[in-house]
């Protein structure tokens, strides 16, 4: 008996990136064997997402205490 495999298939969709930035990029991964900009953000996109969460949250929370010291300083608070 045969087991049928099944592939999955992903759908795409169009993201738009800033010219300049699409160009530095474009620089970024001259030699690296990364084939485009969009493979490129995409691999930089997962590693972003999987990271854990708990150091995130941390460095998100310790971020906000220095933006909020900011803006307070600034009169905007």
């Amino acid at each position: 008996m045969k087991k049928k495999i099944t592939k999955l298939k992903t759908g795409y969709g169009t993201v738009s990136l800033p010219l300049p930035l699409i160009n530095k990029v474009k620089e970024k991964i001259k030699g690296t064997g990364m084939n485009s900009v969009s493979a490129y953000v995409s691999f930089i996109l997962r590693q972003i997402l999987s990271s854990s969460s708990t150091k995130k949250d941390l460095l998100a929370k310790e971020e906000e205490y220095e933006i909020r010291k900011r803006l307070k300083n600034l009169g905007y608070l």
